[in-house]
């Protein structure tokens, strides 16, 4: 019936609907590139290329939408199409996370910037040209300008793991209260030598570094290996 109904009330090709889907797609391509073109410049693996599909498969998917509501005459829901790019985007993000350490994840951003490109694909796919743009800008401002300003004021304040390989178990006692007294380390573990050597033994610790002792990775690998005791110290991951 609802097939029938479709083909017998389909309107006649219209030269100002091309132009105005053209329009929409246009925008798409261009805001979808201009937000994938960051990414990609950051080695990204979702770059302009996925992020340019994304937002026109998502304008088209709201484009269509409202096309089948207006020749079914209001019988169906306009924006179910674009209801399920949003929840179906969720798993092509997933693909860009990857977890590396305990410390160390990569692709939030990017998979935050697909689901990005896809809602202003919908809102361009409706004609909702000033919440599009608007967006865009947002998002161009976020992964930019903001970038810095967050490494700026996260980067003396963020957690990270040590890997310290001693030489022996008699030892361990003597770097931990080292570890304690200058950097506040906490989660220690006694762990298997990494260099596989008899008789060493390894620590793992987290550090939280404060205000007061903005420290690095590479400043604390470099301060205990200063110690008889260390063998080597590194960033664990």
């Amino acid at each position: 019936m609802n097939f029938l109904l479709l083909v017998t009330s389909a309107p006649v090709f219209s030269l100002r609907d091309f132009c105005i889907a053209g329009f929409r797609i246009l925008l798409a391509i261009i805001i979808g590139g201009i937000i994938g073109m960051e990414r990609g410049r950051h080695g990204r693996a979702a770059g302009m290329r996925t992020h340019i599909l994304v937002c026109i498969g998502a304008t088209l998917a709201s484009m269509t939408g409202m096309y089948a509501y207006n020749i079914l005459g209001g019988t169906n829901d306009p924006l179910r199409l674009a209801a399920q790019v949003i929840s179906g985007i969720g798993f092509l993000g997933v693909g860009t996370i990857l977890i590396k350490g305990r410390f160390q994840i990569t692709g939030l951003t990017t998979a935050a910037g697909i689901w990005c490109a896809a809602a202003i694909g919908i809102a361009l796919g409706i004609g909702f040209y000033e919440g599009a743009i608007v967006t865009f800008l947002g998002s161009v401002v976020a992964v930019t300008v903001m970038h810095r300003f967050e490494y700026r004021v996260t980067r003396r304040h963020s957690r990270f793991g040590m890997y310290i390989e001693i030489t022996s178990a008699e030892r361990v006692r003597p770097v931990i209260d080292y570890l304690n007294e200058h950097y506040h380390a906490i989660d220690m573990q006694i762990t298997p030598p990494r260099s596989g050597t008899t008789g060493y033994v390894g620590i793992e610790v987290n550090i939280l570094p404060s205000s007061k002792n903005p420290t690095t990775p590479q400043k604390v690998a470099e301060e205990l290996e200063k110690l008889d005791d260390v063998v080597f110290a590194l960033e664990s991951i």
